[in-house]
C-alpha cells in the first residue's frame, strides 16, 4: 500500500490547454498523457467547452464539488451529471463537450487504456468501523470528504491510498467520510 498525500499530487495543464488537472496517480509511474496505462486525476472546470480527446481510452467522470454539468457525448443523449449522480463511464475518444449547470465544478476523472485495462468507480460513505474486501488488481481509495483510517493509515481530504495486487482481500476502515473506490484490472 502507498499513501498519496494531497499536497504531493502533480499539477499539469489539460491536454487541450483549457485548464489545469491535479494528477493523483498514473501508471506506469511518470507516464505522460500519450503513454499511460491508467490515470486518476481531478480537474476544476470553470467554463463550458470541449473535453480533451484521448484515443483508445475509456473514462469515468464524477462530480466532486459544484452544481454539476451537462455532457454532450457523441452518439448519446445529453447526460446531466451532479454530485448525486453515479459516476459516468464513456469513451474518451468520443467527441464530448460540457455545459456547466451553475458555476465552477471540480470533477474526478479515471481513465484506462482500452483493451489492456478496465476500471470501475463507486462512491462509498463511511460512518464508523467496517471491513471492506478488494479483489486482485489495483485499488485506489480517495478521501473526498471527512477523515478515515484505512488499515491504520489516516486519510484526510484529498489523500489517496494506492493498494497493489498483493494487498487484495479484507481491510479495516473507520471514520466518517465520503470516499471513492477505484478498481483497476488488467484485461
Amino acid at each position: 500500500m502507498m499513501l498519496l498525500r494531497s499536497d504531493h499530487h502533480r499539477r499539469m495543464p489539460w491536454k487541450n490547454g483549457g485548464g489545469e488537472t491535479v494528477e493523483i496517480a498514473v501508471s506506469p509511474a511518470g507516464a505522460g498523457l500519450a503513454d499511460f496505462d491508467w490515470r486518476v486525476s481531478m480537474a476544476t472546470v470553470a467554463t463550458d467547452g470541449p473535453f480533451s480527446v484521448f484515443p483508445g481510452i475509456d473514462r469515468t467522470l464524477s462530480i466532486l464539488d459544484g452544481e454539476g454539468m451537462t455532457l454532450i457525448i457523441e452518439g448519446r443523449a445529453p447526460e446531466r451529471l451532479t454530485q448525486a449522480s453515479e459516476p459516468l463511464p464513456f469513451a474518451a475518444d468520443a467527441s464530448t463537450s460540457a455545459t456547466l449547470i451553475d458555476g465552477t465544478i471540480m470533477d474526478l476523472n479515471v481513465m484506462t487504456r482500452r483493451g489492456r485495462f478496465m476500471h470501475s468507480v463507486r462512491r462509498v460513505a463511511i460512518d464508523g468501523p467496517r471491513e471492506v474486501a478488494f479483489e486482485t488488481g489495483t485499488n485506489l481509495v480517495l478521501c473526498h470528504r471527512g477523515n478515515a483510517e484505512f488499515d491504520g493509515m489516516a486519510l484526510d481530504v484529498g489523500d489517496c491510498l494506492l493498494i497493489s495486487n498483493d494487498s487484495a482481500g479484507q481491510h479495516s476502515i473507520s471514520g466518517k467520510a465520503q470516499l471513492f473506490h477505484i478498481a483497476i484490472a488488467a484485461i
